[in-house]
């Protein structure tokens, strides 16, 4: 089966938006600095050669294709994406990519995307809300955290709703001018 890799930016104090996410769509209030990083010269490297490169399907929730706006008529990175989303949907496609809506669980949406990445990762995306579902399932091998270098103090918290905690070692570190790029293993 395909392992399950997390992948967020987020604040070092653990917070994937900044406050008033209603008041702010998308990444809520002072939440854009948590994406810094993807405006800096090595950040296409990263996003090509260690994120979409192996991976080979997507799993987000329905709130980030929203706001994303299905990512443009290109779709995204060419590989299949399932949303977890509670209302159902008909697939959508653009350009090379399929959007399948799962309303069954992220147990259903990891188990077609393992079945569509084949040997490739399954990139989990978020929002906060399936990667906590995912963890806390015990479904996740690697996550991999884009950590900028700001205290938000309020927001989406990342790590919330988890259970217990969960041991990770250390097994790549990045370092940029917007952020900290941090990929770790679950020890499981």
């Amino acid at each position: 089966m395909a392992s399950v890799e997390v992948n967020i930016s987020m604040s070092v104090d653990g917070f994937v938006t900044g406050p008033n996410v209603d008041e702010y769509p998308g990444l809520g209030e002072g939440g854009e600095i948590l994406h810094a990083w993807l405006r800096e010269g090595d950040s296409q490297k990263i996003l090509s050669e260690n994120l979409f490169a192996p991976a080979g399907a997507v799993i987000t929730s329905r709130k980030v294709f929203d706001v994303a706006e299905g990512w443009g008529d290109d779709g995204f990175y060419r590989m299949p994406v399932f949303v977890l989303t509670h209302r159902p949907h008909e697939v959508i496609v653009k350009g090379e990519t399929t959007f399948t809506f799962v309303t069954d669980g992220i147990k259903h949406a990891i188990a077609q995307a393992a079945t569509a990445a084949g040997d490739k990762k399954v990139h989990v995306m978020g929002g906060a809300s399936i990667i906590q579902q995912a963890l806390k399932a015990g479904l996740v091998d690697e996550l991999y955290l884009h950590v900028a270098p700001v205290i938000l103090a309020d927001g989406t918290s990342l790590f919330e709703h988890l259970g217990g905690p969960i041991q990770l070692e250390r097994t790549e570190v990045i370092e940029s001018r917007f952020a900290t790029h941090l990929r770790f293993r679950i020890v499981k």
